[in-house]
């Protein structure tokens, strides 16, 4: 079983950045694609970013691309997204999915294991 913890949302305004993290437990998670999602108000959950095992392959959607980074750090069972050039249609609750193959994917149905999310807000 893999537990999935987020940390780093907050308040910020337009044009600011912020780093989420993603912290994980158990030695395989090292194997795992992870990927990013977020859901706004009224809005389905969507993909943001997703990073394949060895950090070798990344995803962005357009809408974050140029302005959000993925990466992982295996040694310490974490993943980070850096988020900058911050837009009020960023806000949402952002969270962390892994998914027990090393390639990732872009579709949320094809994640495992998920945290419980953290709330970004973007103000204008």
């Amino acid at each position: 079983q893999v537990q999935v913890v987020e940390s780093g949302g907050g308040l910020v305004q337009a044009g600011g950045s912020l780093r989420l993290s993603c912290a994980a437990s158990g030695r395989t998670f090292r194997a795992y694609a992870v990927g990013w999602f977020r859901q706004a108000p009224g809005k389905e959950r969507e993909s943001v970013a997703a990073i394949n095992w060895n950090g070798f392959s990344s995803y962005y959607a357009d809408s974050v691309k140029g302005r959000f980074t993925i990466s992982r750090d295996n040694a310490k069972n974490t993943v980070a997204l850096q988020m900058d050039s911050l837009k009020p249609e960023d806000t949402a609750v952002y969270y962390c999915a892994a998914r027990t193959r090393g390639d990732y994917s872009t579709h949320l149905m094809e994640y495992d294991y998920w945290g419980q999310g953290t709330q970004v807000t973007v103000s204008s």
